[in-house]
């Protein structure tokens, strides 16, 4: 009896190793876990001694936030013009692997009237930057190699950070950027900029205000065929890249699991009060055979991959501690139509956003509005226009009114804009970030856990507790605020910051002497270099001075 267990004990093993190759970074090394009647139990490993949990962490506020930005390829040009719209903000620097897209960014402030920031490149060029004392804030937008890497070098720097999405590829990460958190007490941000836009802050108003009744089931995706963009994801040379798949085809053919979990997952997941009062606890996830992703890959290289290891379309579903279910899916191969689903299944009523957005109610989440045919109103069919008019009406988001409308020439619908500068006033007030490092954590953890889930013939998966105990401590998820008065005196300083370094800047004119270093030549160069750094020296004596002559 005992050998037979021994043998099964070794198959087991055996089949793990030969369907994971050892390259996928979605599985880490150090993850533990062990079989129970037939569920894989991963391990929540110990908090280390002295560390506390940052559930609701607050930082000393910061009035004038300083940033720098790291990846500047796809994403992170549109996030640098972004914050050249935020008050109270002063981009510092500028990095990324190739100097020219670094350099290219100096447009934006430049067309803004912000003093020029300071370029670094390289493979390790982030280090120099992440170890300025005058950097508050570190905005990592690289490819998803680089994300846990630079996050966990900038924390160790004391400094903040916000990340894209997925910021950590795997467990391992996960605990890494979590124990940096608790220990250094500085924010790890994850960049979800789907949890702000228009329709999913709507229906999280009116979740909680029990427009739906308790919510019981959701359901969130990412289906977004990707073909036009393969080939201009950046190719890292240092990826031994030999077919020329750049870094994002590449890391699908090597990964198996949800890569891109978050976009669906974030917005059900604040809906649902995870980590304010539930959390997830066990997954089961499936796959489809990588079909059009071998094909994409055998037309591009002209052979057919060895390979695939990303099923075309995986679906996960998890249950939570209160007994609820949320469905998750990932397709960035198949042609169809953009999907996140973002589905509510409440016990009063029920949300969708695809494809057309849409509510469909019971009770009387629409009295006191100017809403046509109350009679008529049943969870048997969706609310008509006007009712849903009315509905969106009354649910209007403090946050949206604040932001959403001054970013909406920015992209994707002003949520982007929304993000970042949530971002900036929590910080600039000392508040609690919209999302920790332990949502990040559940929400990048899919990767990893339906990977084990689908290596182990689709078996049942628990998730580790990121909170460590603390997971029903807060109940319900709220955004933080400032009172109206802090908010003056906030803005009011942040308008005049900003005003003062525009002005500073002529007054030095730095832009005239940024040119210069770049032009200039042999000892030339050398004496405008020199020039142009007593000029950035003097600039924040300038704007306290200007600062001050406003009685500030």
């Amino acid at each position: 009896m005992k050998m037979n267990k021994l043998v099964a004990i070794a198959l087991m093993v055996l089949s793990v190793i030969s369907i994971q190759p050892a390259r996928a970074q979605s599985l880490s090394p150090s993850t533990k876990w062990h079989w129970d009647k037939g569920t894989i139990v991963v391990e929540t490993p110990e908090r280390p001694a002295g560390q506390h949990h940052v559930l609701g962490l607050t930082a000393n506020p910061i009035k004038k936030v300083r940033i720098a930005f790291v990846g500047l390829g796809m994403r992170g040009p549109s996030a640098v013009i972004r914050f050249c719209q935020i008050p109270g903000v002063e981009i510092v620097g500028l990095c990324d692997y190739e100097e020219k897209r670094a350099e290219a960014q100096q447009a934006h402030l430049r067309k803004a009237g912000l003093a020029p920031a300071t370029i670094y490149s390289g493979e390790k060029g982030y280090e120099a930057l992440c170890k300025r004392p005058d950097v508050d804030l570190v905005y990592i937008a690289t490819d998803w190699n680089h994300h846990f890497p630079i996050a966990k070098y900038a924390m160790e720097n004391n400094k903040h950070v916000a990340v894209e999405v997925p910021s950590v590829m795997n467990l391992e990460q996960c605990w890494a950027l979590i124990n940096l958190s608790e220990k250094t007490r500085k924010h790890c941000f994850i960049l979800e900029n789907c949890c702000y836009d228009d329709y999913e802050m709507k229906s999280l108003l009116m979740a909680k205000d029990g427009v739906f009744g308790e919510v019981i089931r959701a359901e969130g995706a990412y289906i977004h065929e990707l073909s036009e963009f393969w080939s201009h994801y950046w190719k890292d040379p240092n990826d031994n890249d030999k077919d020329n798949l750049h870094w994002r085809m590449k890391y699908n053919m090597e990964n198996r699991g949800d890569l891109y979990a978050t976009h669906g997952l974030g917005p059900v997941a604040q809906c649902m009060n995870i980590h304010r009062g539930d959390r997830f606890t066990t997954l089961i996830a499936m796959d489809t055979e990588s079909f059009a992703g071998k094909d994409w890959v055998k037309n591009h290289t002209g052979k057919e991959p060895t390979t695939f290891l990303n099923g075309d379309h995986t679906t996960t579903l998890m249950r939570t501690a209160r007994g609820k279910v949320v469905e998750i899916q990932h397709n960035v191969m198949t042609p169809q139509p953009y999907n996140r689903l973002f589905k509510l299944t409440g016990t009063k009523g029920y949300a969708t956003k695809y494809p057309t957005e849409e509510f469909a109610i019971a009770g009387d989440a629409l009295k006191g509005t100017d809403a046509p045919k109350m009679d008529d109103i049943n969870a048997h069919g969706f609310l008509n226009s006007e009712q849903k008019k009315a509905l969106m009406e009354k649910y209007r988001h403090p946050i949206l009114e604040k932001y959403a409308e001054k970013g909406r020439h920015l992209g994707h619908g002003g949520m982007d804009y929304v993000m970042d500068s949530r971002l900036v006033y929590c910080l600039q007030h000392g508040l609690p970030l919209d999302m920790d490092v332990y949502d990040m954590a559940e929400w990048c953890a899919l990767a990893e856990l339906s990977a084990l889930s689908m290596n182990n013939n689709c078996a049942a998966v628990t998730f580790p507790d990121f909170t460590r105990g603390h997971w029903n401590d807060i109940k319900g998820y709220t955004h933080a605020y400032a009172t109206p008065a802090q908010e003056a005196v906030q803005e009011t300083y942040a308008a005049a910051y900003t005003a003062a370094q525009k002005e500073a800047t002529v007054k030095l004119n730095l832009w005239t002497l940024y040119d210069a270093t770049k032009n200039a030549t042999g000892k030339k160069k050398i004496a405008a270099e020199k020039k142009y750094k007593r000029a950035i020296q003097d600039l924040n004596i300038q704007i306290e001075n200007i600062l001050k002559k406003k009685k500030f």
